[in-house]
């Protein structure tokens, strides 16, 4: 062949191979475009935005109070996590007298010293122990007392739970009576301490009180107010919302007084949870009657609820009239 010839077929079998190679490529160009190209980019679903955590449960906690009362008033609140007390400025300083409120000590005395006793109360003492914490019967509580060598009792107390304001009442012919202990705000949120801890009641019989506080009988209504029974659910527990109530368990004791010796009402309320332990005092004119002062405790316990938006409080009555 000549070589003229052969030229011809060589350039012809270049242009043919070219013009096969560049659709080619031209593909796998198409299949390399930039991703981020908008002509050539595939349409993507947004990540779900990040579901936000859950709101705290709601507490207790240090804050500004404001009650207004025709009298005196001390509150003190425990935070049992961190271990920091925070009160009024009379908390650690100005006495109530602890009426029931100490019976909740009365009766954890008798069933820890029982247990370390290796003994097991009999069930006449043990429904003493109910009666006294659950109906604040005043007849079982003195039979307690009693047992306990009655101003031994409260030397005890002072002495196991460190309260550091607390004495034996000296009224003129109320000497040695449980109920004219005097304490601090300060001093009964550490007897409080002193129940929930176990240190009280001792481990075999905590729970059980602690139960008991739970189950607390009646309102500040006179009809529930007789002379063995006595109403003791209201106070704080009323300024707490529900929420809190159904989470934390809450184990309370109440105290009053309405003798006169001074002409004004004392009453004291006592809250214990897992998470604090709040005490509020109250003494004022004998007029205003009892449910004036669980409006009072209620209202502190209410100003001490963490924010909590759409949290369903017990809200008490306005502090007016009696």
């Amino acid at each position: 062949m000549r070589p003229r010839v052969i030229m011809v077929f060589a350039v012809a079998a270049i242009v043919f191979g070219g013009v096969l190679l560049v659709p080619a490529a031209y593909a796998r160009l198409a299949t390399t475009a930039d991703p981020t190209d908008s002509a050539s980019a595939t349409p993507t679903t947004p990540p779900p935005a990040p579901t936000p955590p859950p709101p705290p449960p709601p507490t207790l906690a240090a804050a500004p109070v404001s009650v207004p009362v025709d009298g005196f008033l001390a509150w003190a609140l425990l935070d049992r996590e961190s271990g920091q007390t925070a009160g009024s400025a009379n908390s650690a300083t100005s006495t109530n007298s602890t009426e029931s409120m100490i019976k909740v000590w009365i009766v954890a005395d008798f069933l820890r010293r029982t247990a370390e006793a290796n003994r097991t109360p009999s069930d006449d003492r043990l429904e003493q122990a109910r009666q006294a914490i659950r109906y604040s019967s005043n007849d079982s509580a003195e039979a307690l007392y009693n047992a306990g060598g009655r101003t031994a009792v409260i030397r005890r107390m002072i002495s196991l739970c460190r309260l550091t304001k607390t004495r034996l009442g000296t009224i003129p012919g109320y000497a040695g009576w449980w109920s004219f202990t005097e304490m601090t705000a300060q001093d009964a949120v550490r007897m409080g301490e002193c129940i929930k801890s176990g240190k009280a009641a001792g481990p075999k019989w905590t729970d059980w009180l602690l139960k008991e506080m739970r189950n607390v009988w009646g309102t500040t209504a006179k009809k529930d107010q007789q002379e063995t029974r006595e109403g003791g659910r209201w106070g704080i527990i009323d300024g707490l919302p529900k929420e809190m109530l159904e989470k934390d368990p809450v184990s309370i004791k109440n105290g009053w007084t309405s003798l006169g010796y001074d002409g004004n009402w004392h009453v004291n309320c006592l809250a214990v949870t897992n998470n604090w332990v709040l005490a509020v005092q109250v003494r004022y004119p004998d007029q205003r009657g009892l449910d004036y002062g669980a409006r009072v405790c209620a209202s502190v316990a209410a100003q001490l609820v963490t924010p909590r938006p759409g949290a369903a409080l017990n809200v008490p009555r306005p502090l007016t009239g009696g």
